[in-house]
This record gives structure tokens, C-alpha cells and sequence, in this order.
């Protein structure tokens, strides 16, 4: 323990008498009260899980469960998609601190479900106008649902806890790709060629996309939540349009040099249609693209577990573990996607369109390689992905600028996806596509340096928290609690109900 905390006492945390404080026991298993962040976390976990996860099984397949020589329409799709993402995303903090939590969360999930009843109808009929609105439509849904999932991972937990929260969700919305690869892998088990995938595939998919859209409808808002030290997330008491409008700029004139992770965010789903379209849609046949789909996401899974537990290692200091990471993210840029290289010569996007070309199976000699190439593509994103969440949490404690920070985020990442989607539909070399890849990250890191090794510190203040909001320390503290985070290692506060 360090001496900033050595010598605290109990604080007794008196929360209201509503069903939605009260703990629960189930045998020796204890349960917490509803609007905790474990709970609430669990819940955006689980919406994630049925639709952002099965969106990306499904995508993960390549062309949107489409044969090779079909995916022009998913790219289109997608182009639409990232590029209203980009724009509600970007201003998607607004939308959370305006309408709150559940609501943003739950329209985001129905987009899910249109985007992929539009694919199947596409399959049986041409309906471009349809699957082009499906797409626009889903950017709006996911800028939305992705600044407000951002702003529950990285806001309500305590500043000791914010990695392991990031790698519980990482992994559970996996899981969701995971058991949405296995769908499609049962369904082709025995199909060696390149084709699209069954009707029986995108129903399957339907179902548990709209069925995430209402599980969101269970979750609280971020005024209702009560961390387990007592402490409130900082938001705004009476929100407009106006005041979240201007608290986008009030962010940025907050910390200017977050602009120096803009980089990072740019290029963290660039390089996702390159994996999805030029390795695994374009070599390798059915049936294995499923498999290789699977593993990508068990890597996600993995990779996020091990970094987010890692970051939380409170016997290191917080700006020593955010300059190792940076570190850790330069050494697997160029271990995996030097491997990447090495594949990336043995093929080209004129070989995959010949008709004599034969697709990889996982039967075929040699596949061992390029298998767990892929995995750890999976396992590298998983880390990145980690690594902007983790510095962005670092940055403020607030819920109402992590919510601005989460949409900068999202909305630069999609934009950077749909430039890469656009690309891909415009049939550029896959070699171009890899090397455009491998050297944005590399530059990517170039830029965060400065925030990461000047603007990180080991905690951040409830005051540095509250500037920009109508809130009070008041607000946010319970009656006798000597600051707002309490460290892993604190006396275990008792809780009055």
C-alpha cells in the first residue's frame, strides 16, 4: 500500500433504499447492487456481445458472409457505415451526455439488426439502395452505441481498476464474435469452396443482434451509479444541447495534446479490412475462414485479459506501465506485422480472381503458418485496441469528457475505416494495403509519445475532473470521503442502505 493511503479509515458509503442499491446473495456469492459499474459493465458487455460481436463475426467471415469475387457490395456497405460513423461518432459524447446511456445504447443495437437483414435480402435480390441505407443507418447506431459503451468502460470504474474492466469487456464482447464464428463453421463444415455463406447464418444473426438491442433497455444512466467507494461520475446536472455542443471544445482547449492520439485512432480499424478482406476473405476457402475467424477473436479475447489485467499492476507506477506499453505495442508492430510481410508476398489480388486459384484449407500443407499469423492479428488488435481505452481513462476520471474523449475516438477511427473500405472496393494491391497499414502504426506511435511520457500522470484529482461541469465536489463525494479514488488496496468501505 502507499503512504497516500496507508493510514485511511472505512468511510461509510449510505446508499439510497431503491431496488437498484441493494445487494444480492446467491449462496457464498455475493452480487452488487444494480447501478454498480460491475453490473452496469456486465450489461453493456452483454449488448455488445449480441451485436457490435455478432456484426463482427459475421464482417470477419470477409465481403459480409460473401464469396471472394462478391465483395463489392459489403465494401459499399461499409464505406456508408464508416463514414456516418465517423460523423456521429465524433459527436457522439453530445448525444450520451444529452440523452443518456440507455437510450443511445439501445437505438445503437437496432442498427445491427437492419444491416444484416439487408445482407440476406441481398443474397436472394438485388437491392443496393437497401443495403447502402442499411449501412449509413448502422454508422449512426454505432457512433452512438460505441460513445456510450466507451463512456461506462473507461468513467465508472476507479482509476486502479480501469484495465481489468477494459479486458472483462474485451472479452465477453468477443465472445460473442467466437460463438458467431462457430455459426457459420457448423454450417460449412463441409464446404471447401469459396462461397457465401447459408440464409440460415444471417437469420441466426438477426435474432441475436435485435435481441441485444433490448437488453440495453435494462441498463441506468450514468447519474444513477454508485462506484463502490461511494463516489458519483462527473456529469453534467442539467445538460442542452448547447452546453454539450460546446463541451467538445471545452475538451480539446482542456488538453490540446490529445490531438497527438488522433494518430491512434485513425489507424485502429484501418488495417481491419485488409485482415478481413485481403488475408482471410481472399486465401483461404469457406469453411476455413470461419475457423480463422474464430481464433481471431479467441486472440482478442486473450490479448485483452493479459493487457488489462497488466495495466492495473499497482506495484508499478501508472506513467511508468503507460511508457512500457507504448513500448510492448512498438515491439508487436513489427514482430507480427513483419510476419504479415512474409505472407503478404505470396499472393496478390490478381492471383485470388483467377479461376485456377486454389483457396487454403485447414487440411492443406502449410496452413499451421498463415493460421496463427492470423491469431495474432487478432491478439495485436486486441492490444491496441486496449492501449488507446487505457490512455484515454488515464487522462480524466469524468464521465462527461471520457464521453467526448470516446467519440473523438470512434469518430476518427471510422472515418480512417471508411477510407479503407473505399480503397479496398476500388481493388488497390493488397501488397499497398499492408504497407499502408504497418507504416500508419508505426507513425501512429510516433505521435502519442508526448501525451503518453508528458500528459499521463498517477492519479487525476476530482477538481481536475469537475472544470468544464455544473458539478460540486458535493456532487460527486460521499459525506467523509478523503478523495475520489481509492485504490485497490484501500479499507473496504461500509455500506449503509
Amino acid at each position: 500500500m502507499d503512504a497516500k493511503h496507508e493510514h485511511l479509515e472505512p468511510v461509510d458509503v449510505a446508499l439510497p433504499g431503491t431496488w437498484m442499491y441493494r445487494s444480492r446473495k446467491i449462496g457464498p456469492v455475493s452480487i452488487p447492487w444494480f447501478a454498480s459499474p460491475k453490473v452496469q459493465l456486465g450489461l453493456v458487455s452483454f449488448v455488445c456481445f449480441l451485436c457490435p460481436g455478432m456484426f463482427n463475426a459475421l464482417g470477419g467471415l470477409g465481403g459480409g458472409g460473401k464469396a471472394a469475387n462478391d465483395q463489392k457490395l459489403a465494401d459499399d456497405m461499409n464505406t456508408a457505415l464508416y463514414s456516418t460513423f465517423a460523423v456521429f461518432g465524433f459527436f457522439g459524447g453530445t448525444f450520451v451526455n444529452k440523452l443518456g446511456i440507455k437510450i443511445t445504447l439501445a437505438f445503437g443495437g437496432v442498427g445491427y439488426c437492419i444491416y444484416a437483414v439487408s445482407l440476406l435480402v441481398s443474397v436472394h435480390h438485388s437491392v443496393d439502395g437497401f443495403n447502402i441505407f442499411a449501412g449509413a443507418l448502422l454508422g449512426v447506431c454505432a457512433g452512438l452505441l460505441w460513445t456510450a459503451q466507451g463512456t461506462i468502460m473507461i468513467s465508472y470504474p476507479n482509476e486502479g481498476s480501469k484495465g481489468r474492466y477494459f479486458g472483462v469487456f474485451w472479452a465477453i464482447f468477443n465472445m460473442g464474435a467466437v460463438i458467431g464464428s462457430l455459426i457459420p463453421l457448423g454450417q460449412s463444415i463441409n464446404t471447401k469452396t469459396n462461397t457465401t455463406v447459408t440464409d440460415g447464418t444471417y437469420i441466426a444473426f438477426i435474432v441475436l443482434m435485435f435481441t441485444g438491442a433490448l437488453v440495453a433497455l435494462l441498463l441506468c444512466n450514468a447519474r444513477d451509479v454508485i462506484r463502490p467507494d461511494g463516489t458519483k461520475v462527473v456529469l453534467m446536472k442539467h445538460p442542452s444541447w448547447q452546453s454539450e455542443f460546446i463541451g467538445l471544445w471545452e475538451t480539446l482547449r482542456y488538453e490540446p495534446l490529445v490531438v497527438l492520439l488522433f494518430p491512434m485512432f485513425w489507424s485502429s480499424n484501418w488495417f481491419t479490412t485488409y485482415q478481413q478482406n485481403a488475408v482471410n476473405g481472399a486465401y483461404f476457402d469457406t469453411r476455413t475462414r470461419a475457423l480463422n475467424n474464430l481464433l481471431y477473436y479467441l486472440a482478442q479475447i486473450i490479448g485483452a485479459l493479459i493487457f488489462g489485467f497488466a495495466m492495473d499492476i499497482e506495484s508499478i507506477r501508472r506513467t511508468l506501465r503507460a511508457k512500457l506499453a507504448l513500448g510492448l505495442l512498438f515491439v508487436l508492430t513489427m514482430v507480427v506485422w513483419g510476419g504479415g510481410y512474409a505472407f503478404a508476398t505470396r499472393y496478390t489480388r490478381a492471383d485470388v480472381a483467377l479461376k485456377s486459384f486454389v483457396f487454403m484449407d485447414w487440411q492443406t500443407p502449410g496452413y499451421v503458418g498463415p493460421m496463427f499469423l492470423y491469431f495474432f492479428y487478432g491478439f495485436y488488435d486486441s492490444i491496441w485496441q486496449a492501449a488507446v481505452y487505457w490512455y484515454m481513462g488515464a487522462l480524466s476520471n469524468s464521465g462527461r469528457r471520457s464521453a467526448n474523449y470516446v467519440g473523438f475516438y470512434k469518430g476518427i477511427q471510422s472515418a480512417g475505416a471508411a477510407v479503407m473500405w473505399s480503397l479496398d472496393s476500388r481493388k488497390i494491391s493488397y501488397m499497398a494495403e499492408f504497407a499502408s497499414n504497418w507504416g500508419l502504426l508505426l507513425f501512429s506511435l510516433l505521435c502519442a509519445a508526448p501525451v503518453i511520457f508528458l500528459k499521463i500522470k498517477d492519479t487525476v484529482t476530482v477538481e481536475e475532473d469537475l472544470a468544464n461541469t455544473d458539478e460540486t465536489l458535493a456532487d460527486v463525494l460521499p459525506q467523509g470521503h478523503p478523495e475520489k479514488g481509492v485504490h485497490n488496496d484501500s479499507p473496504e468501505p461500509n455500506y449503509k442502505v
